[in-house]
Parts: structure tokens; C-alpha cells; sequence
């Protein structure tokens, strides 16, 4: 089995792989019939023209959806905490993202993004690791047996057509477990002679073999906020040449703050939303407010806001589509059939701003 993404930093590269996960997810897991339901889907704020248009082509040609509605991702975050102005920072799998919403409305002139997400944390960790000479072990490799009661030994298993992509993702979902339980977000910026001391935390591999976790339990979170740190990981050169081009977490939402109207900064300061499954990082939220008071103007009052359930952190896009698609006064705002068939996909520019 081949494991690919159709997706880079966010934006569908591969329509072919979209498509089959769009086909099985209505046919086979919702077990409905799209010519009968209209269709909110959510899309990042970098979407581009071609890919929105290249959406309503496939729903309408397709799936032959009977009406359509593209919303950002950050407006349904916004709704799904109750507000209609926000800023949003959702730094989810495959990057970070800085979004204010105005009244519904995504401000694209002050979107700041960032390569820099949940699995490129699980890359530095999983290269980290290694250069310590700690090899973590797919579980598709090994089982476990008993010899006498309570006493299991590893025997090792071997199949020989397993993919490379296949191996890699089985010990990104092993690296990404270690990240979320015992990493946490340090409480100033990260300092090599500071943290070398600091005592070890133990995690049991699948396999049974424990591995200590040393100062990486900081420095990894710490790559959010200082991307340079990435130059000190070997095994990912190739990301330390742009790593200088790269912003820290603070001084995006400061700069997409100051790219927005004078009038809406301080409500913006006020209404900081942190959502994605990086956001569930221990201590994450403590630092950003620790780091915006140190470098916000002083007039500034800095509040973020997270959901105290991971779950809804994780899922707060999906949340708000349904609230919104619930609402009776955004049932005249579909993109129908009729008009796909009398405008073009081009339409949908004007009806789905």
C-alpha cells in the first residue's frame, strides 16, 4: 500500500486522490446520494481561483450536488466560538495559518502562513531520535508473544513488499503519540545550557523498548517560535536554508494584526482563537499570551482563547459548517445548479466570496 496525500501546506495538489476520498466518503461511509443534498465544503484561505472553480466543476459535473457553498476554514473556527470577528490561528497537520475574520469575512490582505505544523514537528522529533540512535519500529513488523504468563517476547515479522511510504507513515503515527504525550511547550524561549539538565522522560514503544526523552520535549514545541532551532535537528538540512525566511508564532500575529485596519486591532488582540491539533500542545497557549505581551503595543488587552475539549480544537471547522449550514438566513446564500449551469464556475467567486 502506497500512502500519499493529495495535499501540500494545505492546497489539493492531486484532484484524482480528492475525488476517490470524496466518492468514498458519500457512498460508502454516509451511505448518501449527493443529487439529493446540497454541499458545504470548507477550503483554506490560499485556495486560488482554479481550485475553487475546479470544486464546483467536480460537485456539479460529478456528484451532480443540487446546490454548493464554499466557506473558509477560519470563518467556520470564528462561528464555531461565536464570534464573527476573530483572529484565528490554526496551526493544524500540514501547516500554520494567521487569519483575522471581520463580520464573516476573511481579511486576505493580512493572512500570514507558515510551512511549520503539527507533522513537521513529528519529522524534527522523529530525525531527533534517530541522531540519538533511537529506531522506532512499525508495528506491522513485529508482533508480541506469550511465553509465560505475564512474560511476552517480540518476535519479528517480515513483509517484504511493504512500501517505503507505508513504513514511514506507520512510524510517523508511533513519533506523533511520543510528541503528544510528553512534549510541552517551554516556557521561554528554548536554551540549549538550560535544558540539557533537565531530567529524562520515559515512553515504552510499541515493541516494549523504553526510550528516555530528554531536552527535545522542549525543543521541538520551541521550533513554533523560533524556526532556526530547525538548523540544530540533523537530518533536516534541507529545511534549514528557508528557516531564516520563516516567522516565529508571536511575530505572525502581530504582523497580520498590523496589516489589518487601525480601528479593528485592539478587538483583534482581544479575540485571539487557537484551534488545530498542534493547538492542544501542553503550555501552548500560556507562551503565545506570555510572548504577544512582551512585544503588543501597551494599549493592547492580549486574550486567547482555546477550547478546553481537544477534540473540538481538532474539529472546530467542521463544527461551525454545521452551525452555519443550520442557520435559516444562509439558505439564500447556495450556489445553485441553475445558476452553475446559467454563469460557469467562475460564479462562484461572487456567490461564495
Amino acid at each position: 500500500m502506497e500512502v500519499l496525500s493529495p495535499l501540500k501546506n494545505g492546497v489539493v495538489v492531486d484532484w484524482n486522490i480528492v475525488d476517490n476520498i470524496w466518492d468514498h466518503a458519500l457512498r460508502e461511509c454516509l451511505l448518501v446520494d449527493p443529487k439529493e443534498r446540497p454541499m458545504l465544503l470548507a477550503e483554506p484561505c490560499s485556495n486560488t481561483q482554479e481550485q475553487r472553480e475546479r470544486a464546483a466543476e467536480l460537485m456539479f459535473e460529478k456528484y451532480k450536488v443540487p446546490a454548493l457553498f464554499l466557506a473558509k476554514n477560519a470563518v467556520l473556527t470564528s462561528f464555531a466560538s461565536g464570534r464573527a470577528t476573530s483572529l484565528v490561528v490554526d496551526s493544524g497537520g500540514g501547516s500554520t495559518t494567521v487569519v483575522p475574520v471581520l463580520d464573516g469575512y476573511v481579511l486576505q490582505k493580512a493572512v500570514i502562513a507558515s510551512p511549520i505544523g503539527g507533522e513537521f514537528l513529528t519529522d524534527c522529533l522523529m530525525k531527533s531520535l534517530e541522531g540519538k540512535g533511537i529506531t522506532i519500529r512499525p508495528r506491522c513488523s513485529f508482533k508480541k508473544k506469550e511465553i509465560h504468563p505475564g512474560n511476552l517476547q517480540t518476535v519479528d515479522l517480515d513483509f517484504p513488499h511493504t512500501t517505503e511510504s507505508y513504513k514511514l507513515y506507520s512510524q510517523r503515527v508511533i513519533a506523533s503519540d511520543i510528541k503528544e504525550c510528553v512534549c510541552r511547550t517551554p516556557d521561554s524561549p528554548y536554551d540549549e545550557r538550560v535544558y540539557s539538565n533537565i531530567p529524562m522522560t520515559p515512553y515504552e514503544l510499541p515493541d516494549g523498548q523504553i526510550i528516555e526523552v530528554g531536552s527535545d520535549r522542549f525543543k521541538i514545541p520551541d521550533i513554533l517560535f523560533n524556526p532556526l532551532l530547525v538548523q540544530t535537528i540533523p537530518g533536516m538540512e534541507s529545511f534549514a536554508e528557508i528557516a531564516p525566511s520563516i516567522r516565529g508564532l508571536p511575530k505572525m500575529i502581530i504582523e497580520s494584526i498590523n496589516k489589518c485596519d487601525v480601528d479593528i486591532r485592539r478587538e483583534l488582540f482581544s479575540t485571539i482563537l487557537l484551534t488545530g491539533g498542534t493547538a492542544s500542545m501542553h503550555q501552548l497557549k500560556e507562551r503565545i499570551e506570555k510572548d504577544l505581551l512582551e512585544e503588543s503595543p501597551q494599549a493592547a488587552r492580549v486574550k486567547v482563547f482555546v477550547s478546553g475539549n481537544a477534540t473540538e480544537r481538532r474539529f472546530s471547522v467542521w463544527i461551525g459548517g454545521s452551525i452555519l449550514a443550520s442557520l435559516g438566513s444562509f439558505q439564500q446564500m447556495w450556489f445553485s445548479k441553475s445558476e452553475y449551469e446559467e454563469q460557469g464556475a467562475s460564479y462562484i467567486q461572487r456567490k461564495c466570496p
